[in-house]
């Protein structure tokens, strides 16, 4: 399963109105002046928070933590998986593309420094409180963890899980689901500086063309791949997994080009509320229906333009939550209650679900009582990483921020936003 951080991404440090993002890399009078960054200038506008994306985010990993208890409930659980890996290219893009379009530069160092401080220390405690359980108790659930915990902590447990080709080894089992980490911060490492490049020296248009090849080219390569035997390197790879990412980033990217007044915007405003609801009932289908990581769900359809058509439609959804803020799916998926999950406690959620509810397990909780109970253990994990380790981080580094960039004020993208 996925990662389902708010990238997935925190925004709460990268969003917040106090908090902007370190000194361009160069000048912006010398970058303003070349490249496409300036065509991407409505990114000035856009950049709050979409409540919308957070409670999405809460019914993702609602389904996540469903499906590894009771797969028979969401056979296709798992593509709140993809869902995330969409909002997170999505949110990481828009949140650079602003940058650029604001400073003329991108601040690689602090980017990588607050995705660090975002993801990688609840990480970590995540990682040393298993380790310590297998250690230290005798859980058969949690015998070898402490292996599973190194590779999660470097963020490897997906190319390890991609290089098996039967069922999936014991090295990986008690953290398996940090997989989707790796992927992401992966991505993260390589695509801004890909964006910085594009931006920097191609215009506009060709940005977008060439972000929309790239999109492509993970279908050709998992078309190229496929075979039975090969699912693993398939569902896990960083390459294979691209497009759904880069799905997210291109809708960033388009928005931030088109302006308040073009005819375009207002098109695709009228499209993404047409096209919600159907593409939230697809999606629904496919969590009801269709197995996927099960080995009856091995099939070349889902395998080689399923996990394309997985991110359009979460594209179309994610489109509607930021263009279409009256329409009742958003404001359904705007409920404080929900929000207030997604922004906070999904990451620490999505961490602590797997090893809470192997622990249970081990425990003796078994049947019906498992997945209540472990909902309810995770939640608690969750506020407790949120209060005592996420929550300190950002707060600390907020201050830094503000001294690092003055407050820029910025309108919304259009009266209707």
């Amino acid at each position: 399963m996925s990662t389902l951080h708010r990238s997935t991404v925190d925004e709460a440090t990268e969003q917040s109105p106090d908090v902007r993002a370190a000194p361009p890399l160069v000048p912006a009078s010398a970058e303003r002046g070349r490249g496409g960054g300036r065509s991407f200038s409505s990114a000035l506008r856009g950049g709050g928070r979409v409540a919308g994306l957070d409670g999405l985010r809460t019914v993702a990993v609602v389904l996540v933590i469903v499906y590894h208890v009771e797969p028979d409930l969401v056979p296709g659980g798992s593509v709140g998986v993809d869902v995330f890996f969409t909002i997170s290219g999505f949110v990481i893009t828009r949140l650079l593309v602003g940058e650029y379009a604001r400073t003329g530069g991108i601040g690689l160092w602090s980017f990588y420094r607050r995705r660090w401080l975002r993801l990688m220390p609840a990480l970590l405690v995540m990682c040393a409180v298993t380790a310590l359980l297998s250690v230290t108790f005798a859980l058969p659930l949690f015998r070898g963890a402490w292996v599973a915990a190194a590779l999660a902590a470097g963020s490897v447990v997906n190319l390890v899980r991609a290089g098996d080709s039967g069922t999936y080894s014991d090295l990986t089992a008690p953290l398996s689901h940090t997989w989707s980490l790796g992927v992401e911060e992966q991505f993260y490492l390589a695509w801004p500086l890909l964006l910085l490049v594009l931006l920097r020296h191609a215009t506009a248009r060709a940005v977008l063309a060439c972000v929309a090849v790239l999109c492509v080219l993970p279908v050709l390569w998992r078309t190229v791949l496929w075979d039975p035997t090969a699912a693993h390197r398939i569902y896990n790879g960083p390459d294979t997994r691209a497009d759904q990412l880069l799905i997210g980033a291109l809708l960033a990217l388009v928005l931030a080009r088109l302006r308040a007044d073009d005819p375009r915007l207002a098109s695709l405003r009228r499209w993404a509320g047409r096209l919600c609801l159907p593409a939230l009932a697809v999606l629904g289908l496919i969590v009801w229906q269709i197995p996927i990581t099960e080995v009856s769900g091995w099939n070349p359809v889902w395998y080689t333009a399923g996990f394309l058509a997985a991110a359009l439609l979460t594209a179309c959804v994610v489109a509607a939550l930021d263009l279409c803020p009256r329409s009742w799916p958003t404001r359904l998926l705007s409920l404080s209650a929900m929000v207030w999950i997604g922004r906070n406690l999904s990451y620490g959620m999505y961490l602590w679900h797997y090893p809470v509810i192997r622990l249970l397990s081990d425990l003796g909780v078994h049947g019906d009582a498992l997945l209540p109970a472990g909902l309810a253990a995770t939640l608690a994990a969750a506020l407790a990483s949120y209060a005592l380790v996420e929550r300190p981080l950002l707060r600390r580094d907020r201050p830094r921020a503000r001294r690092l960039e003055p407050v820029v004020a910025t309108g919304p993208r259009s009266p209707i936003l």
